[in-house]
């Protein structure tokens, strides 16, 4: 006869290791989100749609787009990372460079992502979220090259890029668009993005593919 183990029910709060954060996530089907942030366990609220499912939507749209061009990137949605013993985190929406490209993270023999992917991006409650705070510490010391925030229920949207292992916020130019300093042709409208006008923040993207000497919209 089998002998049921009780697993303790994975909380904000608890303090774990990453073997034992992964084993009780593994033994909670419930839990569609949890993270390990400096060995303290943050367990993510229900989702709502406008305030995080649709504008999670739209930056998957906008960065697998940009991703199934280059051949050489993974854009992932919610992968686990795994970043040391004591930090495992799981981003709303991620964009690594092919190890066999230089890239600074793997594909681990399980399947997790190990290291910190080049860029990341998180959907926040609010400018208190721990998305603008332990989080951004966090990727900035793990060298995440460039981190996007989106605080949807503040209209507002910043963009990190780490410079001399500190986070520098981008601005955007005179037209609202923000450009990326470590992937050629990655424009984001902000304007539009904020505005909700998909179609205007996708043509504004196929822009800056255009920029793209290895683009197949900049020939000719």
């Amino acid at each position: 006869m089998t002998q049921l183990v009780n697993i303790i029910p994975l909380e904000s709060g608890d303090r774990l290791t990453r073997e034992e954060f992964e084993y009780r996530y593994e033994h909670s089907p419930h839990i569609k989100k949890a993270e390990l942030i400096n060995g303290v366990v943050f367990v993510a609220s229900p989702i709502r749609v406008r305030k995080h499912a649709q504008p999670h939507g739209h930056m998957v749209v906008w960065l697998g787009t940009y991703a199934t061009l280059m051949p050489s990137l993974m854009m992932c949605d919610n992968a686990t990372v795994r970043l040391d013993d004591s930090n495992e985190v799981q981003p709303d929406v991620l964009l690594r460079l092919e190890a066999s490209a230089g890239g600074q993270s793997r594909i681990s023999a399980d399947d997790y992502i190990e290291g910190a992917p080049e860029l990341v991006i998180e959907i926040a409650s609010s400018s208190a979220a721990y998305d603008l705070h332990d989080k951004k510490d966090l990727y900035c010391r793990f060298g995440v090259k460039e981190y996007l925030v989106w605080v949807v229920s503040e209209q507002a949207f910043y963009w990190y890029h780490r410079e001399q292992g500190s986070y520098v916020q981008q601005q955007p130019d005179r037209e609202g668009v923000l450009r990326s300093q470590e992937f050629a042709g990655l424009w984001l409208n902000l304007p539009a993005l904020l505005q909700g006008d998909m179609k205007k923040v996708m043509l504004t993207l196929q822009q800056g593919l255009a920029t793209r000497s290895d683009h197949p919209l900049s020939e000719g």
